[in-house]
């Protein structure tokens, strides 16, 4: 079922999907949902269907963020400068989640579409204080306190991608981190 579930997403119904971003856009930007859109997709980061899970609904908006201006000086050429963002929005998206529900940990995340403006994506948290997770052999390291604020240390799958810690080479300069490849003097 799965597999045509995901054949499905690969071409959706742009009607349908477009009447679906509407009714997101109009609404809160992280918003508590009772079912995953991508059922396929939520199950193969960990979604399961019981206690002590719960799916967001994320919108973020698109585009680059914009440098503080001075505004009590001549106009020059840099006023009016992107900034690019180091992290994914798929991460940001996560944090943002993260700080809405303090109680739940971010387990994964999937995106759910784009239009002009904004991203959409579904964030898997996890509640580290239910029994039913606690029993759960598959879940039951998220318990442990070392696992807290995941998203916000850059612990997920989109935060590791982000930071290009996917693939393992001492010519990266990203790894450890920035701060340490310059600290080292290399």
């Amino acid at each position: 079922m799965y597999h045509y579930l995901a054949k499905a997403w690969k071409k959706p119904d742009k009607a349908m999907l477009r009447k679906k971003m509407i009714e997101w856009r109009k609404g809160n930007r992280i918003t508590k949902v009772d079912k995953p859109l991508r059922l396929d997709k939520a199950r193969a980061l960990g979604y399961k269907a019981k206690k002590g899970f719960v799916v967001a609904r994320v919108v973020i908006e698109r585009g680059g963020r914009k440098r503080t201006r001075i505004n009590k000086k001549r106009r020059t050429k840099r006023q009016n400068v992107k900034k690019v963002l180091k992290m994914n929005y798929r991460w940001i998206a996560e944090q943002r989640a993260g700080k809405k529900f303090k109680n739940l940990e971010v387990l994964n995340s999937y995106n759910i579409g784009k239009d002009g403006k904004y991203y959409f994506f579904e964030v898997i948290l996890v509640d580290p204080n239910k029994p039913e997770i606690k029993k759960d052999k598959n879940f039951k390291w998220i318990t442990n306190p070392k696992n807290k604020k995941r998203a916000e240390r850059g612990l997920t799958s989109a935060a590791k991608k982000s930071r290009g810690l996917r693939k393992k080479s001492k010519n990266l300069k990203v790894r450890p981190s920035l701060r340490a490849w310059h600290r080292k003097g290399k």
